[in-house]
């Protein structure tokens, strides 16, 4: 029983070491600096060094993985973007949101309450998902702009999320055009992004910028600051459609981005990576990760978010583990 007591406080420490704070100012975003834009490097050996020195070197064990995992949850961006998304299945994913883990496991590490940081749909399945999360403080995040390939003709990338936005999204997700980085077009890009940013109002937008098909880090580098000038309030690596999504060394790129871009202007921009990160001790190196490079702060839902669905089972896995002592079957931690 002892024993038992000391776990639970533990995982409760944990988490009451990353407690919620103030609400931030928006980035209003800058007039684009090309100066700033053109100094923009990345040394890709050095980069994937230090990537690669997380995983090993960075770890949490016992009550102390289980709170970060706890907290991981908390960050996650709860998704589905298939073409044979049914309202019953959005609200069976919303449900998940709103109970993320067995309560059963929950209670055994005194942890009170929990859900999702949002639920990200495609436009049509709004209106479903803002009804089940009624009341339960949990925002809907909609894909946009002609997502994931975004090449619809522009106007109707705009429409698309005043539509979204009407429909209830508290987040808008966006597509860059990939072509403007990849023909050096810096000011289309900035101009796009601008108007993206002012189609959405009220509503936080995430610019994805696709970053496997960006061709080098130097260019992730380069469109994350844009994204920024033009007024993010996320930079997102992947839509979780390109053959490579996110990685440890492009959220490396991304992260000393926002770094930067806070230590110029005092606004704070998010980070989400997507795509990819389906393992529990994967989300643990993304976590140390923004914790070294960007600090306490950013490990809040208004400043970090997994893009991942299938993230989420894993982690229940690992909670089970930790409570019991044993891994269960997938099938007892299903997510819709």
């Amino acid at each position: 029983m002892q024993t038992e007591k000391k776990r639970t406080t533990a995982v409760t420490r944990g988490l009451d070491h990353l407690p919620q704070l103030a609400e931030l100012p928006r980035n209003p975003g800058m007039d684009l600096d090309m100066d700033w834009v053109m100094r923009a490097q990345a040394n890709r050996s050095a980069i994937e060094r230090r990537a690669a020195t997380l995983p090993a070197r960075r770890t949490v064990k016992k009550a102390y993985q289980a709170a970060w995992l706890l907290k991981a949850i908390s960050l996650i961006d709860l998704t589905t973007l298939s073409g044979d998304d049914t309202p019953g299945r959005v609200r069976r994913l919303c449900a998940k949101a709103r109970q993320p883990v067995r309560a059963d496991l929950l209670e055994a590490m005194n942890v009170p309450h929990l859900t999702t940081g949002a639920v990200c749909v495609y436009h049509d399945m709004v209106p479903t998902a803002v009804a089940a999360l009624n009341g339960s403080g949990i925002p809907v995040a909609a894909v946009s702009t002609g997502f994931p390939a975004g090449l619809s003709p522009f106007a109707l990338r705009v429409a698309e999320i005043g539509e979204s936005v009407k429909a209830g999204a508290a987040e808008i997700d966006i597509v860059i055009s990939r072509r403007h980085v990849l023909t050096g077009n810096w000011q289309a890009l900035y101009d796009e992004m601008r108007e993206f940013r002012a189609a959405c109002g009220q509503a936080h937008v995430k610019a994805i910028l696709a970053t496997g098909e960006l061709g080098t880090l130097r260019n992730v580098a380069r469109s994350s600051l844009i994204c920024m000038m033009a007024g993010a309030d996320f930079i997102k690596t992947s839509t979780g459609k390109e053959s490579v999504n996110a990685t440890l060394p492009v959220s490396l790129v991304m992260t000393r981005a926002i770094r930067d871009y806070h230590a110029r202007t005092g606004f704070r921009v998010g980070y989400k990576p997507a795509g990819g990160i389906s393992k529990a001790k994967d989300a643990l190196s993304y976590l140390a990760l923004l914790k070294e490079e960007l600090g306490h702060r950013w490990m809040q839902p208004d400043l970090f978010r997994f893009g991942a669905s299938s993230l989420l089972g894993d982690i229940e896995r690992q909670l089970e583990h930790h409570v019991t002592g044993a891994y269960s079957a997938a099938h007892r931690h299903p997510l819709a």
